[in-house]
């Protein structure tokens, strides 16, 4: 039996790592997510791949570099053989960063400063999320015309992904464009060639479609960093099934039966993330809104919104969200300054997560980027084991947790812009489906 990991994946938030770990599971590597950097006692893992999910995507550029070497080194001593980046599909960032110094920095070490190449491709085509010409799309629109370009913490007014990403490093940014992806791995691997000679240390590659991602996977099999969101990822484990390295139909997302009480937790502000919350109300079920200026003056919204939502638990799951429109959510920010704003949230959430918990939830699904983050980390997770998903980039995990008294906790994270409108109702009806 192989006695360590292939793949050593780095992502820079809670739901994205969830999201990686889908993909490859659904490509049948057996996955371990960890919440952070495990301590140096915590050796051994018995998976084909490890996520370390960070919380690194809207801090201190240098501290996301540090969480992000940590990182680096812990798979590396775990012996995996490639590392993966992964940032989100919407290449959240800001001029900058993260993306660019993360990137540049594991670089660094794995080449010599200075040295070294990699791709940067977040395109997800099944979740219609594309990169042509350079330029990422989200649906039909241009990232720019999205609902990302008023994202609170990270918004994409660009989306020429090789200019924003050039703001971002010292080194040189390029294109592998379409024209050559769709001639398949050889041709992407003559432009790297190509690239590399020109002096540029990063490339921006076109897909639209999973056939792009599957040539762009064999491309990258040398490649000791791949930087990307989760897209790329279904086209890694091939790589290492050719040399005999995984079995076939090995079986990889099985989960134990879920129990207990379910609820919601919601501090998404997405466009999808609203669409799911009216969804969710316009058929009835109980909600509670979370009101940021209400809990900045001082009011105990966590015990209001658990003496709301305890006696309701046994009827079936209830949301509780701090999901609001754009307009209300600037308001709030332009009150009470973003940072604040946000922190604020997180910890009531999280608080109120917790609560649930202790009540008995045993079934809880987190929307939003920031806040699985706080959830998780409120709850003091470790380790999560990767099960089916739900919608595309939305897996249901499960983990013991303390606040559950050791029980296992089964754990939905959903990035904000992930998920059908009907999300919410159906997540709960496939995991009682896959029992």
């Amino acid at each position: 039996m192989r006695g360590r990991p292939l793949l050593g994946c780095i992502a820079d938030d809670f739901t994205g790592a969830t999201d990686l770990a889908n993909n490859l599971v659904r490509s049948g590597m057996r996955t371990v997510q960890v919440i952070g950097v495990p301590d140096q006692a915590e050796a051994a893992v018995d998976a084909d791949a490890i996520v370390v999910a960070l919380k690194s995507r809207t801090i201190a550029p240098a501290e996301a570099i540090a969480q992000s070497l940590a990182a680096l080194r812990w798979v590396q001593e775990r012996g995996a053989e490639q590392i993966y980046f992964k940032y989100c599909s919407t290449f959240d960032s800001t001029p900058a960063g993260n993306i660019g110094p993360v990137t540049e920095a594991l670089l660094d070490v794995l080449h010599g400063p200075g040295g070294g190449f990699t791709i940067a491709c977040p395109a997800f085509p099944e979740n219609l999320r594309t990169v042509y010409k350079g330029h990422l799309f989200a649906g039909d629109q241009l990232l720019s015309d999205s609902g990302m370009r008023q994202h609170p913490l990270t918004p994409m007014t660009d989306a020429n992904l090789v200019r924003v990403m050039q703001a971002q490093t010292r080194r040189k940014v390029g294109l592998v464009a379409h024209e050559v992806v769709r001639q398949g791995a050889a041709a992407i691997t003559e432009r790297f060639e190509a690239l590399q000679a020109a002096g540029i240390g990063v490339a921006i590659v076109d897909a639209i479609a999973n056939e792009d991602l599957l040539s762009i996977g064999r491309a990258v099999s040398g490649m000791k960093l791949v930087t990307a969101g989760s897209g790329v990822a279904i086209a890694l484990p091939p790589n290492w099934r050719v040399r005999g390295l995984l079995s076939e139909g090995r079986p990889a997302d099985s989960l134990p039966a879920a129990k207990g009480l379910r609820a919601i937790v919601s501090g998404s502000c997405s466009q999808a993330t609203n669409a799911q919350v009216l969804y969710f109300k316009q058929q009835g079920e109980p909600t509670f809104a979370v009101d940021p200026l209400a809990i900045a003056a001082g009011d105990d919204v966590v015990a209001r919104a658990l003496e709301w939502a305890i006696p309701l638990l046994q009827a079936g799951p209830v949301l509780v969200h701090a999901t609001a429109e754009a307009s209300t959510v600037k308001a709030v920010q332009a009150e009470l300054g973003m940072a604040r704003a946000g922190e604020l949230v997180e910890q009531c959430l999280s608080h109120i997560a917790t609560g649930l918990v202790q009540a008995g939830v045993r079934q809880l699904l987190v929307a939003g980027g920031e806040t699985s983050g706080a959830v998780v980390q409120a709850l003091d997770l470790r380790q999560m084991m990767i099960g089916p998903q739900i919608d595309p980039g939305v897996p249901w995990t499960c983990a013991h947790a303390v606040a559950a008294g050791g029980e296992t906790l089964h754990l939905a994270l959903k990035s904000g812009n992930f998920g059908s409108i009907d999300f919410f109702v159906k997540a709960f009806a496939k995991l009682e489906a896959t029992a």
